[in-house]
């Protein structure tokens, strides 16, 4: 587990900047389901495939995708564009099963129409279902060079 420097420098993140990262994730996420679609296309034979063992592989890949930036750095690739981190509440970086309670509550939270995430506005600390549910945060990393205000 990667411990992270600065901690005194971040502040929880709100909702508007957390939706831009996952737009972007988004895109991403868009892209890596498409290869993972011709991949199955081209092991079926040229068919598409709309079972649900398909659905479940992309679930899995999402999962990998997002456990691997969380547990390697604590950002994604939209998160880093939003200057985003997601870290345990200790400052550290993810573990799998925080990644895997996170992902599920996150699954929870959008079956919800995002309630979870909108849950942001109401918490004294900004914290969404899923930061709740995995003893994790996210916060926002100061521009290179700057350090947060007092």
């Amino acid at each position: 587990m990667r411990r992270f420097a600065n901690l005194d420098d971040v502040w929880p993140a709100g909702l508007p900047r957390r939706l831009g990262a996952l737009i972007y994730d988004t895109l991403v996420l868009l892209a890596v389901w498409m290869l993972v679609g011709f991949v199955a296309v081209a092991l079926n034979g040229g068919e598409a495939s709309e079972s649900p063992l398909f659905h479940s592989v992309l679930l899995v890949v999402t999962f990998i995708f997002f456990a691997f930036f969380w547990m390697r750095g604590g950002m994604t690739l939209g998160m880093q564009a939003w200057r985003l981190r997601v870290q345990s509440i200790e400052g550290n970086s993810l573990s799998l099963p925080q990644c895997l309670v996170r992902f599920i509550a996150a699954m929870f939270s959008l079956a919800l129409g995002g309630l979870g995430y909108w849950w942001i506005l109401i918490d004294s600390e900004r914290r969404s279902w899923p930061d709740i549910a995995s003893s994790s945060r996210v916060v926002v990393l100061p521009k290179q060079g700057k350090r947060k205000k007092a």
